[in-house]
């Protein structure tokens, strides 16, 4: 019997580091599939506008994938803009958005609708604890009468 807890244990072991492995394994190929991860700084980067075909990203280095994996720092390429490209102020980004006039009238309304909901349901459960009250205490005077019935008939 020990030998089959100990290989159902080995059997646990190697399928959970199976599927660690394998999980590891696409998120790798997931973050290489992403060009997001390239440069620290690449919010100040700027990138040439793209004139060709797009082709299939070149196949990422395993040790690149593995430095990435636990935290080392990943080497990456950094270049320059195109000739034409100043990086220069944008007004659209610093513009403030259009007010918007929010009409809550129907959620108010619909706030109000379920606090008289839960009022009244408060009411009706008040209502039907004091019902249970009246039908408790006649039953209490009914099992009284049986039993004062009961020993004036001598049983």
């Amino acid at each position: 019997m020990r030998s089959l807890n100990s290989k159902s244990l080995f059997t646990k072991s190697l399928v959970r580091t199976g599927v660690f492995v394998f999980s590891l394994a696409l998120a790798g190929n997931a973050f290489a599939a992403n060009d997001s991860h390239v440069a620290a700084n690449a919010l100040r980067t700027v990138h040439p506008a793209q004139t060709h075909v797009s082709r299939a990203p070149a196949p990422v280095p395993v040790a690149q994938i593995f430095g990435a994996l636990f935290g080392l720092p990943i080497p990456g390429t950094v270049t320059a803009g195109a000739a034409g490209d100043t990086g220069g102020y944008d007004p659209t980004f610093d513009s403030p958005s259009p007010t918007v006039d929010v009409d809550n009238s129907q959620s108010e309304a619909a706030i109000d609708a379920s606090d008289q909901a839960m009022q009244q349901e408060d009411q009706d459960l008040q209502a039907m604890d004091a019902s249970n009250a009246a039908a408790e205490q006649q039953n209490d005077a009914a099992n009284a009468a049986a039993v004062q019935t009961d020993i004036n008939a001598g049983m």
